[in-house]
């Protein structure tokens, strides 16, 4: 994601995806709800990155989780090392697209975490980030998140009082 000039010094480039700004490394369940977010700069690797993104989750807060799906960078021996040592019961499902398939093919079990991740961006504070430090854009990702679960839960409340504000 493409940051503003004020956003901050934690701002890199990734020539694979031809960005300058930061990343989103977000880890949700299979509902496509968050369960951690972590903001990197985009020079950092997904794989390098997933260790600090998985340590607050701990097994105690998550108990029945047991398997991770991630995109091919995600394919790294050292989150694998990490996870044999800090979470044993874990392990790492790497999914890609099938080869030859041209263009945009959306992949199960990655779909969940690719469109949670696509979520933020109807929130105009998060359609670009403008934030001058890392955790104030993870805070803005857990409130668009927590707004749209609301939203979730009681729709017609939520039309109610925009109906009821307008009048």
């Amino acid at each position: 994601m493409e940051t503003t000039e004020g956003g901050g010094a934690e701002r890199g480039s990734d020539g694979g995806k031809k960005i300058t700004g930061r990343t989103r490394q977000v880890l949700v369940d299979t509902l496509g709800l968050l369960l951690a977010v972590l903001i990197t700069s985009a020079q950092v690797d997904d794989g390098a990155a997933a260790p600090a993104l998985l340590a607050p989750v701990s097994p105690h807060d998550c108990p029945r989780l047991e398997t991770i799906c991630g995109a091919t960078n995600y394919n790294n021996h050292a989150l694998d090392a990490w996870l044999a040592e800090n979470r044993p019961g874990w392990r790492l499902e790497v999914k890609s697209r099938p080869p030859g398939s041209p263009g945009f093919t959306p992949v199960r079990n990655r779909w969940v975490g690719e469109r949670t991740k696509a979520w933020p961006g109807r929130s105009r504070r998060n359609s670009k980030d403008s934030e001058r430090t890392p955790a104030s854009a993870a805070a803005m990702i857990y409130l668009s998140h927590l707004h749209l679960m609301l939203r979730k839960l009681a729709p017609s409340v939520q039309r109610e009082f925009h109906y009821e504000a307008a009048a």
